[in-house]
C-alpha cells in the first residue's frame, strides 16, 4: 500500500553528532550513512565533497536529498576551533604534498577569528550542493 500523505520525494540522511568528536569519527559517520553497502570510505574534506554529488552510495546523482545533523551544536563545539588549529597544524607538520603557505593562511586567518572552523567548512561543503537540504537539529 503507498503511503499518499508524504509527498516529500527527498530521500533523508541522518548524520548523529553523538557519534562522534572528531573529524575522523566524522568521516566515518558519513561513510555508514552516505556509503552503506559499498567497499569506499570518505576520508577527506575532498571526498566527503565529492559523496554529496551522489551516483555511488545511498543515492543517485542529482537525487534531491535532506540531510539532518542531529546534535548539530555538539559538533560544532567537537569540530571548533582547538580540533580545525590541529588539523592544519597537522597538515604543516606532514609538508609535501599540502601547500604550506596555503595552510598556515588557513590557520593565521582562524587565529584572527575569521578563518572557518572544520564545522563551518562540511556545512558550506554540503549546502554548496543544490539537490541538498541542510538541517541542524
Amino acid at each position: 500500500m503507498l503511503n499518499t500523505s508524504n509527498n516529500n520525494t527527498r530521500k533523508m540522511i541522518v548524520i548523529h553528532g553523538g557519534h562522534f568528536s572528531s573529524l575522523g569519527g566524522f568521516y566515518e559517520e558519513a561513510s555508514s550513512v552516505f556509503m552503506k553497502d559499498v567497499d569506499w570510505k570518505v576520508g577527506t574534506l575532498d571526498g566527503f565533497d565529492d559523496i554529496l554529488y551522489g551516483g555511488f552510495g545511498v543515492f543517485e546523482n542529482k537525487e534531491e536529498i535532506e540531510i539532518v545533523w542531529k546534535e548539530s551544536q555538539k559538533s560544532k563545539e567537537d569540530l571548533g576551533l582547538t580540533a580545525t588549529r590541529e588539523f592544519y597544524e597537522n597538515k604543516i607538520r606532514q609538508g609535501k604534498p599540502f601547500n604550506i603557505e596555503l595552510i598556515q593562511q588557513k590557520l593565521d586567518e582562524l587565529t584572527e577569528g575569521k578563518g572557518q572552523t572544520l564545522f563551518e567548512i562540511l556545512i558550506e561543503i554540503i549546502q554548496s550542493h543544490t539537490n541538498t537540504t541542510l538541517r541542524l537539529e
